[in-house]
């Protein structure tokens, strides 16, 4: 008999050397490759590692199952003892005399021992979240190497509690919740969740956060605590799994007292051999040894199927960040080299404008329709002519009495009957160009409101690596595009003082206008002439009219139809020429800004006799250099994580796994 025991102990060692030789061999390096990429961190850069995140309602016995894990005391004591997240890497290590612990947080690494664990844990949790009770999302790593401890990484997050304690902020379930499903929801994240067998697990709000990120459960691993305090229904309990845990259940005994961990694991091999009732239970879901064995597994094939996606996303960022690393303005180092980059800049602003401004094209901004400009011009143009009146407007409802009025005042003793005086057809031209004078300076002001707006815009967008130039980029547009405006300003006064000072047309339109409108003559003398015909008349070119208020002044009826008549005809060139001369004045100023105007401006104000614009460009902006320092770290750092993992995926070829 002693012979077969001694046997079978020797077929189990020999069975544990050669799982700890393929374990060493294949899956520590796993291990090490993700504890390597954590140590960089990566995912700080956006990369999720796989992580085994362990949560649990206060009171559940989380602490009892990590302490009995990873062989240390951790912190105990009334409320939540875990504040902050807490990151146990556990490294076995066969040839270790002696345990070595530390913590690693705010870019420290404190050195501590069994012993003082606990102390040590409190104090940085204290560093970190404060020294009352509140918590943190800020982590504190424990390294744990030892012998006899499972490889293991294990994300220990605060106990859930819905009811604040004294010195705890009134949201604290919010808190905790918040820190709990940031962790969980990752799909990389195996959930270790640990339920106490004194209650009924539906109830349990950790199965309910668990249940929101993993309904069908194929990432969470159930650990039952306290099997030794409620053994009556455990069974049942484990085997129904009303709450989805598709990894499936292990039921451990906490250590109780002063009990060594040996003397632990030794009570609780013979509580599920001996007990009643949690003999019952399947030996393969039982225990602490059985617990660190499923977790290594689990976190060795959730490493293994990770990897690849975790390769990819590193090789993806680094692309990105040496690409936008690239694409920033190199560090300028001398004058001449501010004026090759200032030169640049002003060329590649000149030809985005001309494209914009000139061409009509909107490649660079094909979505955004307000840079398209030649289009949004036009249609100004054209609102423009319309709110010119294409009709003569006149200042009195009744037909011909304003002319009648200007007439009367252009009589002098001089004058020849039936004669129509030019001064008349002056007074009356001025004051209806004066009425719409405004039209054509509002046209102005909007017309170059909106080409301030894309000048600025297209020098801000190519002057964005200098942001120390900015201001005065904006400023040396403002001013000269107020030039600009002016100019267009004087020419439509001029234009407007033309129109009211002389008269003038070579269009053939005139004559054949005015002979038509004039067709209506002999209607006209005839219906206020005669009382037996109609007072009101259809005439070409004029709505309705009514004329029975001229029957009195028919002497001088004749001559106002005529004054009408020309003015009319006459109208339309002045309102063709204020909307060609316009239209042709800003087509040439634009040209003018892009190609001569806007260059001479930025050098002046940029440049200047003391070249203090370029000096200014050689001064980086504290925002631009610490990109472009964040980027050389990140990229430094990548390149290291990429390296970490080709190591184990040359590996992973090697094996054919």
């Amino acid at each position: 008999m002693g012979d077969r025991k001694e046997g079978i102990a020797k077929a189990e060692a020999e069975n544990t050397t050669a799982l700890a030789a393929s374990y060493d061999s294949r899956i520590r390096p796993l291990l090490d490759t993700i504890d390597r990429l954590r140590h960089l961190k990566v995912m700080q850069e956006g990369i999720e590692l796989p992580s085994i995140v362990v949560v649990g309602d206060q009171s559940s016995g989380k602490s009892s199952v990590l302490e009995s894990l990873a062989g240390i005391n951790l912190p105990r004591g009334q409320g939540i003892c875990t504040r902050v997240p807490l990151i146990m890497r556990l490294q076995g290590h066969p040839s270790l005399s002696k345990p070595q612990l530390q913590l690693e947080y705010k870019d420290k690494i404190i050195p501590t021992s069994e012993a003082g664990i606990s102390n040590s844990i409190s104090s940085a949790t204290a560093e970190i979240a404060g020294n009352g009770k509140g918590i943190s999302n800020t982590p504190l790593t424990l390294v744990v190497k030892k012998r006899g401890v499972p490889d293991l990484t294990m994300v220990d997050l605060p106990g859930i509690t819905r009811v604040p304690v004294h010195g705890q902020p009134d949201n604290i379930y919010e808190q905790i919740s918040g820190i709990i499903m940031e962790y969980i929801a990752p799909k990389d994240s195996i959930i270790l969740n640990v339920l106490s067998a004194t209650v009924d697990f539906p109830t349990c709000e950790s199965i309910r956060m668990s249940q929101q990120v993993d309904r069908t459960g194929e990432r969470t691993l159930a650990v039952v605590t306290k099997a030794d305090k409620a053994p009556e229904g455990l069974l049942e309990k484990v085997t129904t799994d009303d709450v989805n845990i598709g990894l499936g259940y292990v039921c451990v005994r906490n250590r109780v007292g002063d009990e060594s961990y040996e003397q632990a694991r030794d009570a609780e091999k013979r509580l599920f051999e001996t007990h009643p009732l949690l003999s019952r239970i399947d030996k393969s879901i039982v225990g602490i040894p059985v617990l660190a064995q499923r977790l290594m597994q689990i976190q060795a094939a959730s490493i293994a199927k990770c990897l690849p996606d975790i390769v990819k996303k590193i090789n993806e960022k680094l692309s990105r960040n040496a690409l936008e690393l690239k694409q920033m303005p190199r560090n300028l180092s001398s004058m001449a080299d501010a004026m090759r980059a200032f030169m640049n800049m002003i060329s590649m602003a000149k030809e985005s404008l001309r494209k914009i401004l000139i061409r009509g094209e909107f490649d660079e901004f094909p979505d955004d329709m307000v840079m398209h400009a030649t289009a949004r011009m036009s249609e100004m143009l054209s609102k423009y002519s319309k709110e010119l009146p294409s009709k003569c407007p006149s200042a009195d409802e009744r037909f011909l009495m304003e002319e009648i009025a200007v007439l009367e005042e252009a009589k002098g003793i001089d004058g020849l009957p039936n004669f129509l005086p030019r001064s008349a057809f002056r007074t009356l031209l001025r004051r209806k160009v004066k009425e719409i004078s405004q039209i054509p300076s509002e046209f102005i002001r909007k017309m170059w409101a909106y080409i301030e707006d894309v000048v600025v815009r297209v020098l801000l967008h190519h002057s964005e690596n200098y942001p120390q130039l900015q201001s005065l980029t904006r400023r040396a547009a403002e001013n000269l595009v107020e030039k600009m405006r002016n100019r267009s300003y004087q020419v439509m006064e001029e234009s407007i003082e033309m129109e009211m000072v002389a008269n003038y047309t070579s269009n053939a339109d005139y004559m054949k206008t005015w002979t038509e409108l004039m067709n209506n003559h002999d209607k006209f003398i005839n219906a206020i002439e005669d009382p037996t015909k109609p007072t009101k008349l259809s005439l070409e070119g004029f709505d309705e009219v009514e004329v029975s208020h001229l029957r009195q002044y028919v002497a001088m009826a004749e001559q106002a139809f005529d004054l009408r008549m020309r003015i009319t005809a006459y109208w339309r060139s002045v309102v063709l020429r204020l909307v060609d001369n316009l239209a042709l004045h800003i087509l040439y100023s634009v040209n003018c800004l892009v190609e001569k105007e806007m260059e001479m401006e930025l050098v002046d104000e940029l440049v200047g006799p003391r070249m203090s614009g370029l000096e200014r460009m050689l001064e980086e902006s504290p925002s631009t250099a610490g990109k472009r320092e964040r980027l050389g770290k990140s990229i430094g750092l990548l390149k290291e994580a990429k390296e970490v993992v080709a190591k184990i995926m040359d590996r992973i070829d090697a094996y054919g796994d």
